[in-house]
């Protein structure tokens, strides 16, 4: 059942990031979709913070993949000046998916045969001025159980 949350500023969307950086393990997945400016690269920064990583973070959007070292590596790649899945397939992303580190994409609609079928789907969109609509969707047992950790782990702020 996706979790749907409420943020109100950047701040708290990178607070979730963080909450879930802490959560995740060697081999997660996370796939951020939603339009421009929706948040997926505050979100990222945030889980960049919970995975240990310091300094700035910022969208990957024309090398394509960035590495940030942390508790465990942090592959963020963006996908959006991408023209299909056989150009994403020549990055090489199940070395990513399957490597030593958590796998952060933006924009996996821009070629969706090509992501794993378990993952955690990050639906990002505008809610208002400063607000965004944050759902979360598990694909597999471990993002159902990633799921319930954030929820354990929040203190109800912007949840519903």
């Amino acid at each position: 059942m996706p979790l749907t949350f409420t943020s109100e500023s950047a701040a708290e969307t990178a607070g979730l990031g963080e909450t879930i950086g802490r959560l995740l393990r060697k081999g997660d997945v996370l796939l951020l979709q939603g339009p421009l400016g929706a948040g997926k690269t505050v979100l990222t920064q945030g889980i960049a913070r919970g995975l240990g990583i310091e300094g700035s973070v910022t969208s990957p959007t024309f090398i394509l993949v960035g590495q940030l070292l942390g508790r465990l590596p942090l592959y963020h790649v963006d996908l959006y000046r991408i023209e299909g899945a056989v150009e994403a397939e020549d990055l090489g992303l199940d070395d990513y998916f399957f490597g030593d580190g958590v796998t952060v994409v933006e924009w996996p609609d821009r070629a969706p045969g090509v992501m794993p079928p378990d993952h955690l789907h990050v639906l990002l969109d505008h809610a208002g001025d400063n607000q965004r609509r944050i759902v979360l969707t598990a694909h597999g047992r471990r993002y159902e159980e990633l799921i319930a950790s954030v929820v354990g782990a929040q203190t109800g702020a912007g949840r519903r």
